[in-house]
């Protein structure tokens, strides 16, 4: 069994005019959100196993508040530029190359296609996902490669004013 977390990028800010949507930084509320919704899933008894990101900034940020929260490295959070702005496609192309050894991933990305592609996944429908929202789901599979065909199972899900 395998578990596959998918977390849009925490709250961004637009204080900064003529900065790139790429560049964009989190707000307060984004750096406050993030390391919350770690603290919650760890409460949840989630472990984490590999975490992979956007190159986004913001979601850059986000992946590296939580791989905090779990006491790990920024330096091991997996950088996808593909998954800037990614449609369900290139979802399922990262999740094909997580890493082997990881029962459980957390992917860090953008509207709409996250929204998207988890809609695709389980019979559960979500409008959309809130920033720092989190939908989880469990899949019956040994290899990674195995994960676009295989069923998937919805587990949560959270989001920052869920509470």
């Amino acid at each position: 069994m395998k578990s596959v977390i998918i977390i849009r990028h925490a709250k961004s800010s637009w204080d900064q005019p003529g900065v790139e949507d790429f560049d964009r930084p989190l707000n307060d509320r984004g750096k406050e959100d993030a390391p919350k919704m770690a603290a919650r899933l760890q409460d949840r008894k989630v472990k984490i196993d590999a975490f992979i990101a956007s190159s986004a900034k913001r979601a850059r940020k986000t992946a590296s508040l939580f791989i905090k929260e779990y006491g790990g490295e920024k330096e091991d959070i997996i950088l996808l530029p593909e998954l800037y702005l990614a449609g369900p496609d290139a979802f399922y192309d990262a999740i094909a190359k997580a890493p082997a050894s990881a029962n459980t991933i957390a992917i860090f990305a953008h509207n709409p296609g996250i929204t998207e592609f988890a809609n695709e996944l389980t019979d559960v429908r979500i409008d959309d996902m809130p920033t720092c929202a989190i939908f989880a789901i469990n899949v019956d599979i040994k290899d990674w490669k195995e994960f676009r065909d295989a069923k998937k199972e919805y587990w949560f899900f959270d989001y920052p004013k869920a509470v």
